[in-house]
């Protein structure tokens, strides 16, 4: 039977390792390959934005070169299919495996073929290994893994042998129903877009894998804490975005770190390259399965902890105004770049919940959902949560200091410097803590702390001494609810008041 297939892009805008792509173009003499814009549906904000049209505009011109198109409707998925179908005369819908749970099936009596392409493994498969349950450690992650073999290895990219005799029809109007729209389209102002330092797309993501996997060394040695969250330039691969709008296949990404790896000594997962993928897969794998995963609300993984209503100190996180150049730095490059190192990362996000502001970890991740390029719904979550102290990481009592963490990598605080222009002239000695600088020494600076730069939100030594005895208090309600009554000798250890170690 010859097939009238649409292939629904939704995340894998790409055309190497796209299995679901191949199912459309077999058996098929006509293929509308669709991508539903919703703009609506996410809070992605302009860069993001721009990354997303930088990738559809990229796949439409790799598509075209196959002698198709890329369509793009916006609108609702569920009214926009059956209009589409009808349109076309569907006789078969095929999509990559969406493991989000706002992704769901809509087949409206067509034939459906749904192929797992975003992650390294079927998460439905790790789950029945686990009982249907998430597996909480990484470590059993592995363990499971380990009894499903390596990842499977990538399908091949799509080519003009693949769609001989299958066509795409394209009406004149095409440009004017179908394109990529713009920015101002989308109800965005273009003057406000941050530098273009990241282009979207599976061309930019291809090129850039391939300029990484030259640097042998680099690769087999790469031990991600050991990255600098200061650096001037990316000291990670920056393929984070390529992998979350699935620009870049992260089988095809596996499968090249392997080739190097090869023969040659090479650092270990958690920490090494594969070792972040199998981060994302730990992550993906908890999203898919666990109740109301993105709230702390009816989540049964996630600590329940009252914290803070406090609208204006969420602001001046968000706004990069907390009076910590460190952290105000961090996220002035968030805004601005949508990409910052995932330790800088993990500072912003414990200065935000657990080590000083006491604001929910729901706020934070609105905030990254918003202005991250690489904002992926679970690893987003997942990371908040554990950051936050509330799943997952329970080594509460580390925090992220706002003023030594930034000195152990940027001693001069250069990172400082180019992202709060506003402090470049404070002598290093200050410019940590520019609020402890004599008078002179900021009026020299020509920014006087309290009128150009705020003041210090809150102290930290302060806030996190508190902070650390609310985390204290919530995790010994948890465990009251959880544990019958403690022995003489659990009483002794819970009676031991853990300190606050400061990064």
């Amino acid at each position: 039977m010859q097939h009238s297939s649409i292939h629904w892009f939704r995340k894998g805008l790409r055309l190497h390792d796209n299995p679901a792509l191949l199912a459309a173009a077999t058996n098929c003499r006509r293929l509308h390959p669709p991508f539903i814009l919703h703009p609506s549906s996410n809070r992605a904000g302009i860069n993001a934005q721009r990354f997303l049209l930088d990738a559809l505009r990229d796949l439409d011109g790799s598509l075209q070169e196959m002698g198709s198109r890329l369509f793009v409707a916006q609108g609702c998925p569920e009214e926009v299919f059956p209009h589409l179908f009808h349109a076309w005369g569907t006789t078969r819908l095929t999509f990559e495996v969406d493991t989000e749970p706002s992704a769901c099936r809509r087949d409206h009596g067509v034939e459906v073929i749904r192929e797992v392409s975003h992650t390294l493994y079927d998460t439905e498969r790790v789950l029945a290994l686990n009982d249907g349950k998430a597996p909480l450690t990484y470590k059993r992650l592995q363990s499971l893994l380990a009894l499903l073999g390596p990842p499977e290895k990538p399908a091949p990219a799509l080519t003009q042998e693949h769609l001989q005799g299958c066509l795409t029809p394209c009406q004149a109007s095409h440009d004017g129903d179908y394109r990529v729209p713009t920015l101002e389209e989308l109800g965005q102002d273009p003057a406000k877009v941050g530098p273009h330092l990241y282009p979207g797309g599976e061309t930019a993501a291809l090129a850039r894998l391939d300029t990484l996997m030259e640097r042998t060394a680099w690769v087999c040695n790469f031990k991600k804490p050991e990255t600098e969250p200061t650096s001037l330039s990316p000291s990670t691969t920056v393929l984070s975005p390529y992998l979350k709008f699935g620009c870049l296949s992260v089988r095809t990404f596996w499968w090249r770190l392997d080739e190097i790896y090869q023969g040659r000594e090479h650092s270990q997962p958690p920490v090494s390259l594969h070792g972040q993928l199998l981060w994302r897969e730990f992550f993906y794998t908890a999203g898919a399965s666990i109740p109301n995963f993105d709230r702390m609300a009816g989540n049964p993984v996630c600590l329940q902890v009252e914290w803070d209503d406090n609208p204006q100190h969420l602001h001046a996180w968000r706004e990069g105004r907390t009076g910590y150049p460190f952290i105000d730095a961090i996220m002035t490059q968030l805004r601005t770049e949508g990409w910052i190192h995932h330790l800088a990362r993990h500072a912003v996000a414990c200065f935000l919940t657990r080590g000083d502001l006491w604001v929910s970890w729901e706020e934070g991740l609105k905030v990254f959902e918003e202005l991250l390029l690489d904002a992926d719904w679970s690893l987003n979550t997942g990371n908040w949560l554990w950051l936050s102290g509330s799943a997952f990481f329970h080594r509460y009592f580390h925090v992220y200091s706002p003023i030594t963490f930034g000195k152990k990598t940027d001693q001069d605080g250069a990172y400082i410097r180019k992202y709060l222009p506003i402090l470049k002239d404070f002598p290093t000695k200050y410019i940590y803590e520019p609020w402890k600088a004599p008078q002179a020494v900021q009026e020299r600076a020509g920014c006087l702390v309290g009128t150009h730069y705020p003041q210090p939100i809150v102290e930290h030594g302060v806030a996190s001494k508190r902070n650390l005895g609310r985390m204290k208090a919530a995790r010994a309600q948890k465990d009251t609810k959880r544990e019958p009554p403690a022995g003489p000798s659990t009483v002794k250890s819970q009676r031991k008041k853990p300190k606050i170690e400061q990064h």
